[in-house]
C-alpha cells in the first residue's frame, strides 16, 4: 500500500467511527438523482490510485497498489487486469498519464514505465539512485514530453521520451502528502504533516512555502478550473482563494457541519459544478452559481472511503475508494 494511502487511512479511522453516530444529524439535501454507479466485478481488491485515458476516452488504464494495472476499451465500464514482468516483488503504481497513445506510469519504491503504442508494450526506464525521493506523480505534457514529481517535491522534465531528465527546481519541498498540477504548469503540494503548503510556478528556481491560514491541519489542496486554489482541512473544512494569489483565502465553509468524517478530494465536473469525496462513503456536490451543497445518499452504504475524484469530461468521471472500490459517473447537469 502506498505511503500516502497508509497515512490517509490513519487520519480517517476515527472520523469514520464518529460519523456512524452523527450521520442522522445531517441537514444537507439529497441530489435530485444518483449519478454515481459502483463498477461491479472489478478484477481486484487492491486500492486504485489513478486513471488515465488515451485521446478517445474509451481506451484507458487504471493503476494501484501491488503493481495493479488494468485496461478498458469501453470507457471504463469494464476492466481487464494486466500483468507486467518486473523484478521487484513489491511495487505500488501511483500515477499514470497519457498524451495520445504515449503513456507513463510511476510508482514506488522507484519505477518509471513508458509506452508509445497505447500500452501494448510497456518499457522500464532506469532511474538514478541519486533521485531525491521516489516518483510520485507523472504528467504527459506533449509528444515525448512529461513532468515527474517525487514524494519530496523534486520536479523533472523530459523532452526526449525519457532518455534525459532536467531538474526544474534547485531544492525539494520536503516530504509531501499530495501533488496537484494546474493546466498551465503550476504545482501545489501539502506537507506530510499538513502544517504548510508550497507552490511552484514555471520559471521559478524553488518552491515558495506558505503557512496554513487555519488552526486545522491541511488534508489536500488543488486547483480550480480558473487557476485559483481550493483547500480541504480536517473537520470537513473547505476554502477557496479569491484570486490566483496563493494566499487570498476566503472564509471557510463546512458543507456538513454536524458530521466529523474527513473531506479528502475535490473534482470539477464543469467550471461551475464540483464534487467532494470523503470518508465513510460520502459524496457531496455544489453548483457554484447556486451556492448550495447536496449529497448523493445512494452511495453512503458502500463500505469504502472515497479519497479521489477524477473527471475527464463533463460526462466521464470516476471516484476512487479503498479495497478496489471505483464509482463511475453516469449523469448530467440535469441529474444533480
Amino acid at each position: 500500500m502506498s505511503i500516502y494511502f497508509k497515512n490517509l487511512m490513519k487520519q480517517i479511522v476515527i472520523p469514520m467511527a464518529i460519523a456512524i453516530f452523527t450521520v442522522g444529524c445531517s441537514q444537507v439535501p439529497s441530489t435530485a438523482s444518483h449519478p454515481w454507479q459502483l463498477i461491479e466485478d472489478l478484477p481486484t481488491e487492491e486500492t486504485i490510485l489513478d486513471i488515465a485515458f488515451t485521446d478517445n476516452l474509451e481506451h484507458g488504464w487504471m493503476v494501484g497498489d501491488n503493481a495493479t494495472l488494468m485496461e478498458t476499451y469501453d470507457g471504463g465500464n469494464t476492466w481487464q487486469k494486466k500483468e507486467l514482468q518486473l523484478e521487484e516483488e513489491k511495487l505500488d503504481f501511483l500515477s499514470v498519464s497519457f498524451y495520445g497513445d504515449e503513456g507513463w506510469i510511476v510508482g514506488e519504491p522507484s519505477v518509471l514505465l513508458h509506452t508509445t503504442d497505447g500500452g501494448k508494450h510497456w518499457y522500464r526506464i532506469p532511474l538514478s539512485k541519486k533521485l531525491p525521493g521516489s516518483p510520485y506523480r507523472i504528467v504527459a505534457t506533449g509528444q515525448n514530453q512529461a513532468e515527474m514529481v517525487t514524494d519530496v517535491g523534486a520536479i523533472y522534465e523530459t523532452t526526449d521520451g525519457g532518455k534525459n531528465w532536467q531538474a526544474l527546481v534547485e531544492e525539494t519541498a520536503g516530504v509531501v502528502r499530495n501533488v496537484a498540477r494546474s493546466p498551465d504548469g503550476k504545482y501545489v503540494v501539502v506537507s506530510s504533516r499538513g502544517n504548510f503548503y508550497s507552490t511552484w510556478t514555471p520559471g521559478d528556481a524553488n518552491w515558495e512555502s506558505h503557512e496554513r491560514n487555519t488552526s486545522r491541519r491541511l488534508q489536500n489542496i488543488g486547483f480550480t478550473p480558473d487557476g485559483k486554489l481550493w483547500l480541504l482541512a480536517h473537520g470537513g473544512q473547505i476554502q477557496f482563494t479569491e484570486s490566483e494569489d496563493f494566499e487570498s483565502w476566503l472564509d471557510p465553509e463546512y458543507p456538513e457541519f454536524a458530521t466529523s468524517w474527513g473531506l479528502l478530494d475535490i473534482g470539477y465536473r464543469t467550471s461551475d459544478e464540483l464534487w467532494v469525496a470523503g470518508g465513510s462513503g460520502n459524496l457531496l456536490c455544489r453548483s457554484q452559481s447556486e451556492g448550495k451543497w447536496k449529497k448523493d445518499r445512494a452511495v453512503e452504504d458502500i463500505p469504502s472511503n472515497f479519497y479521489r475524484v477524477l473527471f475527464f469530461s463533463p460526462e466521464k468521471g470516476f471516484v476512487l475508494g479503498d479495497r478496489g472500490t471505483v464509482l463511475k459517473y453516469e449523469g448530467s447537469a440535469e441529474n444533480v
